[in-house]
C-alpha cells in the first residue's frame, strides 16, 4: 500500500515538474524522446532503460553550461520545429546550412563543461598570467574599482543588458546615469556639451577629426607627434577612408598659414608626460580658421587648467582610469565634448532632458538623426559604438568620490611622480619634463640596469628606442611601490628620505605653482556630492536600476544587440584580477 502511494506521489510530482517538457532517456542505446518517466514505461521497455556507463555518463550531471544558458527546453524546441515544419534539429540545420560549408568531420573539442568546471578551467588559465605592476602610461593607468560599483553595476544583469537606451520610457535609470557621465565630462574638460560615450580614445580622436572636416570643409589635418602612438595610428587609418591628408608635426613650430588645415590634434598632458600652456597654439590655429582637438586625461583635469579654458574646440579621450580596470587594454569608455554651437556635428548618442506626456521631466536620446536613422553620407559618424556600461561606471565613480575625492586621487598620483622625480636625479638619471602631472620622461644612467632591476621587481615600464624610459604613476601607488621604483633607477634614497630632505619644497617645481593649476569648480551638482557611503550608493544604484526594464524583469529591451546576456559565471571570469590587472 505504501509503495503504491509513493508511486502515485512520485507520478504526481513528475507530472508537475515535467508539464510540456520532453525528457530524454537512453533506450536500447538510442536516444529517444518521451514524456514518461522510467517507472511509467511498460515493463518490457523499462528493463531496457540503460545507464550511460561511459566516463561522462557516470561523472557528469545534465546541468551543462549549454542547458543553463540556452533558454529553450526540449518542449520549446519541439514546438518551434513543428512551426517550421522540420522533424528534428538535423533536418532544420541541413535545410538552412549549405552542404559545401558545413563541417562533416568530428571535432576534437571534447565534451562540454558545466559552470563550475568552466570557472575552474578559466581560473587555471588566468593563474598563468603574470600580473606585474604596470607604469607604462600611454593613456592606461591602474585604478581601484570601487567594490560597491563592481558588484552592483558591472556584475549586475539589471545594468548590463542593453547598451543603448532607445526606449526612453524603459530606461530612465541608465539615461540618468549617462546624463551624469555627460555632465562629468563637460565639467572636467571645461566645454559645454558631451555625448554619452564613444568606443575608446583612438576612435574618439578620429571623430574629433571628422567634426573638424564637417565644420570647416578643409581636407588636411595635423597631429602633434607627442600624441599617444596608438591614437595617431587610428586617426591616420580613419583619414584614409575619408580622403583626408594627415601630417604629424611638432606642435612648437606648426604652421597654419596655408589656410588649408581643418584642425590639429594635441595631447594634454602629452604622451611623454609633459604639461604645457596651450594658449599660443590655440590662438595660432584660430587665426587661420583651424580648430583644436585636445586628447586629454580626465583625472589630471581635476588639477590642470581644462582644455576649454585654453580655448580648445573639442576634447576627446578615455575614461579608463576613472574606475575601470586595465583589462589588457580594454574595453574602456571613450568621450568627446565640444561647444554647444557644434551640437549638431557631435557624433554618437546625446542624452537630453524633455517632458513626458504628463508634463513630468524625462530623459531621452536627443539629436538621434545622426547614424542609423539617416543616410550614411549625411551621418555625423559611422563608427560611434558606445560603451554605456563603462560610461555608467565612470559616472558613478565620480559620484562615489565626488570632486574633492577625485582631486585627492589626482594628488596621490602627482605627489608620487614628484617624489620619484627628485629621487631618480640623485643617481645620475635625467628627468626631462619641466612640468608634469603623473608621468616622467627619464634618461637613466644605465638602461640595462634599469631593465634588469624592473624585471626583478616585476614592474612594467615604457622603454623608448632612444634609451629613454617613461614611468606613469596612478592612484594605486604606495610607498613600497615608490621605493621599488627608486631601486630600479639606482637611487640611494627612500621615499621617507626624499620627503624629509625636501620638506616644504617638495612641490616647489610643480605646475601647482604656475598658471597651469586649475582654479575653476567642477562636479558641483548634488548627485556628485551626496552618495559617498556604501549604504547611500547602494540605495542610489537600486533606485536607478528599478526605473529600467531589463533581463531581471522581462525580455531584454531594444538597443541590446551586443549585450544579449552575460551569465553570472562569465561575469565572475571577467572580473578576475589575473585578467583585469594585466597592463597593455
Amino acid at each position: 500500500m505504501s509503495s503504491m502511494l509513493i508511486r502515485r506521489g512520485a507520478n504526481k510530482i513528475y507530472q508537475q515538474i515535467s508539464h510540456n517538457k520532453a525528457c530524454i532517456y537512453k533506450i536500447n542505446r538510442r536516444c529517444v524522446s518521451t514524456t514518461k518517466a522510467p517507472w511509467q514505461l511498460p515493463v518490457e521497455k523499462r528493463e531496457n532503460v540503460e545507464k550511460d556507463l561511459t566516463v561522462d555518463g557516470l561523472l557528469k550531471t545534465s546541468s551543462t553550461y549549454l542547458s543553463r544558458h540556452i533558454g529553450p527546453s526540449s518542449s520549446d524546441q519541439s514546438t518551434m520545429l513543428r512551426v517550421v515544419e522540420a522533424s528534428n534539429m538535423e533536418e532544420l540545420i541541413s535545410s538552412a546550412v549549405p552542404d559545401d560549408i558545413r563541417m562533416t568531420s568530428a571535432t576534437s573539442l571534447g565534451s562540454g563543461l558545466d559552470e563550475s568546471q568552466m570557472y575552474a578551467h578559466v581560473k587555471e588559465l588566468a593563474d598563468k598570467n603574470q600580473v606585474w605592476r604596470s607604469y607604462i602610461g600611454m593613456g592606461y593607468h591602474n585604478c581601484h574599482v570601487p567594490p560597491v560599483i563592481q558588484r552592483n553595476v558591472l556584475e549586475n544583469p539589471g545594468w548590463i543588458t542593453q547598451y543603448t537606451p532607445y526606449q526612453a520610457e524603459l530606461a530612465q535609470g541608465r539615461l540618468y546615469s549617462l546624463m551624469m557621465f555627460q555632465t562629468m565630462i563637460s565639467d572636467l574638460t571645461g566645454l559645454e556639451l558631451a555625448n554619452a560615450s564613444l568606443l575608446d580614445e583612438g576612435t574618439a580622436a578620429a571623430e574629433g577629426m571628422g567634426m573638424c572636416l564637417r565644420l570647416n570643409k578643409k581636407k588636411k589635418f595635423l597631429i602633434d607627434s607627442r600624441c599617444h602612438p596608438q591614437t595617431i595610428s587610428v586617426v591616420e587609418t580613419r583619414a584614409r577612408g575619408l580622403g583626408v591628408e594627415v601630417e604629424v608635426v611638432n606642435r612648437d613650430v606648426v604652421d597654419f598659414s596655408s589656410g588649408e588645415i581643418s584642425g590639429i590634434l594635441v595631447q594634454y598632458p602629452d604622451t611623454n608626460g609633459g604639461v604645457y600652456n596651450m594658449t599660443q597654439i590655440v590662438e595660432n590655429a584660430h587665426s587661420h580658421k583651424a580648430l583644436v582637438v585636445c586628447a586629454t586625461d580626465l583625472l589630471s583635469l581635476t588639477m590642470l587648467v581644462p582644455p576649454g579654458e585654453f580655448g580648445c574646440d573639442i576634447a576627446v579621450g578615455s575614461a579608463q582610469r576613472m574606475g575601470i580596470p586595465l583589462g589588457y587594454g580594454g574595453p574602456h569608455a571613450g568621450f568627446i565634448s565640444t561647444h554647444k554651437k557644434y551640437a549638431r556635428s557631435l557624433p554618437g548618442r546625446v542624452v537630453g532632458l524633455a517632458k513626458d506626456a504628463q508634463g513630468n521631466p524625462a530623459y531621452r536620446l536627443a539629436l538621434q538623426t545622426r547614424e542609423q536613422h539617416i543616410r550614411k553620407e549625411k551621418a555625423t559618424s559611422n563608427i560611434c559604438t558606445a560603451q554605456a556600461l563603462l560610461a555608467n561606471m565612470t559616472a558613478l565613480y565620480g559620484a562615489w568620490h565626488g570632486p574633492e575625492g577625485l582631486r585627492e586621487l589626482a594628488s596621490v598620483a602627482h605627489n608620487a611622480a614628484t617624489i620619484l622625480s627628485h629621487g631618480v636625479e640623485l643617481s645620475n638619471n635625467k628627468q626631462h619634463n619641466e612640468y608634469f602631472f603623473d608621468t616622467l620622461l627619464i634618461t637613466p644612467a644605465s638602461i640595462a640596469d634599469v631593465t634588469a632591476r624592473a624585471a626583478k621587481k616585476e614592474i612594467n615600464l615604457q622603454y623608448l628606442p632612444n634609451n629613454k624610459v617613461i614611468v606613469s604613476l596612478d592612484e594605486t601607488v604606495t610607498e613600497n611601490d615608490l621605493n621599488d621604483l627608486l631601486y630600479v633607477f639606482g637611487s640611494p634614497a627612500t621615499v621617507a628620505d626624499i620627503v624629509e630632505r625636501y620638506s616644504g619644497d617638495l612641490l616647489e617645481g610643480s605646475f601647482v605653482n604656475t598658471g597651469l593649476h586649475r582654479t575653476s569648480p567642477y562636479l558641483q551638482h548634488a548627485v556628485f556630492n551626496s552618495h559617498h557611503s556604501e549604504a547611500g550608493m547602494v540605495r542610489f544604484l537600486k533606485k536607478l536600476e528599478n526605473k529600467d526594464l531589463s533581463l531581471v524583469h522581462s525580455m531584454i529591451p531594444l538597443g541590446s544587440c551586443t549585450m544579449k546576456l552575460n551569465g553570472t559565471s562569465t561575469l565572475l571570469v571577467g572580473a578576475h584580477s589575473s585578467y583585469t590587472g594585466v597592463g597593455q
